[in-house]
């Protein structure tokens, strides 16, 4: 591993940190060195790991103090910034120290129970606030605290390098790391982290106050060191040590399964995967909580899944208990996707879940029963899925989380791979990850996220990139959904896409081209899973006297106001079905279609026959739980009505613009915003189908009945 340190970056690092008047020239050092291990993904990820130093500080009001400054909980270390770290008076955690390790009377069941119930009470009891900022704006400590404070050192830096975990997770992984490593590393037996675990650490260090750092088995690599650059030395050269012995046992030759002639494609696997992985809200509701999925696949992977010792291999359990209540200790394994036998796939991807299910259900009831933890169980979904002959993928209630497990499953493979390459791969009891799994300290770290009513939903909206599309993606993104967004141009997708943030997919795409629908649904497969909500949204106000109007006019407007709504059907349809969870087809229809206007036959027709669509929509796939529904909009500022359309109209009628966009029974303008809210009604409707819901300030002349 390359030693990253770089002190002209170092300083640049530091003066930038300082800018912070809680930052001190001491932390700012130590968010460059966290930086730096943050950014290996195969020391820590996705919030893994910690880093803390010690120094005297002085407090709002002027009091002087040793104090631990320690990463929070859940923090990524490669985004690190000072305001991250949490400070907690010395002095009374260096107490525990005397009362903790050198009390032989004080019993492990003793020691586990102060960890769960009174932990993160103490902790809290001991923080220091340097400025109004951090009193506001408490972060939690990690759960290492502790083993911060009981060893003595300025700088401490903790990683959970794949390297480490591959030579620590053997039957005879502390001969294998002391071999490694030699006599610069202490060896601290695995232990759950808090009490017990800090106890144990300085134990081994006050034997040999010389190490250089602590080895925890099966759990990960500990350095420390007089300043921040000295620790961080020690920890890439202690990997780099690690990783010179797992190369030279090399990489032996894992058999592979007999596999199909022919695997199936992403966008078919994705679905059917995606739509067994649920759970449903209430009992015959068929309204289910739902997960992202985010596909992968490597030479690595491909040797995984497709060895022949692959059950043997990922049942044995995570790589460190850090990843426990991200991805679970288990992996769900299903059979290879024969693209011959689609039907056949499916069924066994609905068993192995229902498996999977049943499995970790016992699994719960007995170590609950075994450990008198008082806990509810969570649910017994997997989060990371394996596919012979394909890959694997991870799943997350949002993308972001998806992506996150499938990162944590990628390296896992490769690092499974190296552990059965240098001898045979074994990690921690069911007992001890259950007790990391349900352990209030490691829940918190998930349970203070906050998913809103679409989180796991994916939505897909058609002429997205302005007016009533982008208004209706907006929405749907608030509400946590994941979007797929379309339009015809990519500089305005573009726009577009900065605008809602986070991972939106957007693609151009030409409605009405079925070959362009259709991969632009493949590529919804491709990158989230599925499809749940479609916003069938395009449309073109296209004029002309009805009797006089040339055919081509005529038939382009039916292509763009009715068969691309057809088209955007179809497709969606054929991904729900898939997925065998239901979905929401919604129309933006147009008051045209039971109110026409003069000279407007061109638009009016189509959009006349698209209400009839999702009536039929509704009635031909109520019972596959599709529900389909319209929204019948007038006078709405967009692509459709333009400024000039506005003027000239208002004109026509003698009316001022406000006027003209104000002329319904409530006299309020109505805006792409109010059709957006509808259409979120709508999506949240789980009994209501075949519905046309009028957005228009008040029409007597458009209403439906």
């Amino acid at each position: 591993m390359q030693n990253l340190w770089n002190e002209a970056d170092l300083q640049q690092s530091v003066a930038e940190q300082c800018r912070l008047p809680e930052v001190q020239t001491e932390l700012a050092e130590l968010v460059y060195a966290s930086r730096l291990l943050g950014s290996e993904s195969s020391l820590v990820m996705h919030g893994g790991g910690n880093t803390s130093v010690k120094c005297e500080l002085v407090d709002m009001v002027g009091n002087r103090a040793e104090v631990l400054l320690i990463k929070a909980s859940g923090v990524d270390l490669s985004r690190v910034t000072g305001r991250d770290y949490t400070p907690l008076r010395l002095i009374p955690l260096r107490k525990l120290v005397e009362l903790f390790t050198h009390n032989d009377s004080i019993s492990e069941e003793a020691l586990r129970r102060f960890s769960t119930k009174e932990f993160k009470h103490l902790l809290l009891l001991n923080m220091f606030s340097l400025t109004d900022h951090m009193a506001e704006n408490r972060l939690t400590p990690s759960i290492e605290t502790l083993l911060h404070a009981f060893l003595p050192h300025r700088f401490i830096l903790h990683t959970h390098s794949f390297a480490l975990l591959t030579v620590s997770n053997q039957p005879d992984g502390e001969r294998l790391c002391r071999e490694t490593l030699g006599e610069n590393f202490g060896s601290v037996p695995y232990i759950k982290p808090g009490l017990g675990l800090a106890r144990s650490a300085a134990s081994v260090y006050e034997a040999n106050p010389e190490i250089n750092g602590l080895v925890l088995q099966k759990h990960g690599l500990v350095t420390f060191g007089s300043t921040a650059r000295e620790a961080y030395t020690r920890m890439i050269e202690a990997v780099s040590m690690l990783e010179h012995r797992i190369a030279r046992a090399g990489r032996k030759t894992f058999p592979s399964i007999s596999l199909p002639q022919a695997i199936a494609p992403l966008e078919i696997i994705a679905p059917v995967i995606r739509g067994a992985c649920v759970e449903e809200k209430s009992p015959g509701m068929r309204e289910y909580h739902q997960f992202i999925l985010d596909f992968r696949t490597s030479s690595d992977i491909l040797q995984y899944v497709n060895s022949v010792d692959l059950v043997r291999m990922s049942q044995r359990g995570a790589m460190t208990p850090d990843f426990i209540i991200r991805t679970k200790n288990k992996p769900l394994l299903v059979p290879a996707p024969d693209a011959d036998n689609i039907a056949g796939f499916k069924a066994a991807v609905h068993e192995a879940v229902q498996r999977y299910c049943e499995e970790y259900t016992d699994y719960f009831t007995v170590q609950q029963q075994a450990s008198d933890m008082q806990v509810t169980m969570l649910d017994p979904l997997p989060r990371v899925v394996l596919v012979p002959g394909f890959g694997l993928f991870g799943l997350g209630k949002t993308a972001e989380s998806a992506a996150v497990n499938a990162d944590i499953a990628t390296c896992t493979a490769s690092a499974i791979l190296d552990a059965e390459s240098l001898g045979t791969f074994e990690t921690i009891s069911d007992r001890e990850a259950f007790e990391i799994e349900y352990w209030d300290m490691e829940q918190a770290k998930m349970t203070k996220v906050h998913h809103d009513v679409f989180a796991g939903k994916v939505v897909l909206v058609t002429g997205a990139a302005s007016g009533i599309g982008l208004a209706t993606a907006k929405a749907f993104r608030q509400r946590g959904a994941e979007l797929v967004i379309l339009d015809l141009t990519r500089e305005s997708l573009d726009r577009a896409a900065e605008e809602l943030g986070g991972s939106v997919l957007a693609l151009t795409c030409d409605v009405t081209s079925r070959r362009e629908v259709r991969a632009a649904f493949d590529a919804a497969c491709r990158r989230f899973g599925g499809v749940d909500i479609v916003v069938s949204n395009v449309g073109a106000a296209i004029q002309g006297r009805i009797g006089e109007v040339a055919d081509d006019l005529l038939r382009k407007s039916f292509e763009i106001n009715f068969f691309s709504h057809q088209s955007i059907a179809q497709e969606a349809v054929k991904i729900m079905k898939l997925q065998g969870t239901g979905g929401v087809l919604l129309f933006n229809v147009s008051k045209q279609a039971v109110n026409p206007g003069p000279d407007f036959g061109p638009y009016g027709l189509p959009k006349a026959a698209t209400m009839f669509l999702v009536r039929q929509y509704a009635l031909d796939h109520g019972r596959d739980g599709i529900r389909a529904n319209g929204i019948n909009a007038d006078r709405i500022r967009s692509g459709l009505l333009t400024a000039e359309m506005i003027k000239a109209r208002s004109a026509a009628r003698g009316l001022s613009e406000r006027e003209y966009m104000a002329g319904n029974l409530l006299q309020l303008e109505v805006t792409a915003e109010d059709v957006a809210e509808a259409f979120v009604h709508l999506a949240l409707e789980i009994r209501t189908t075949g519905s046309i819901t009028t957005v228009d300030g008040g029409n007597i002349a458009a209403a439906l009945r």
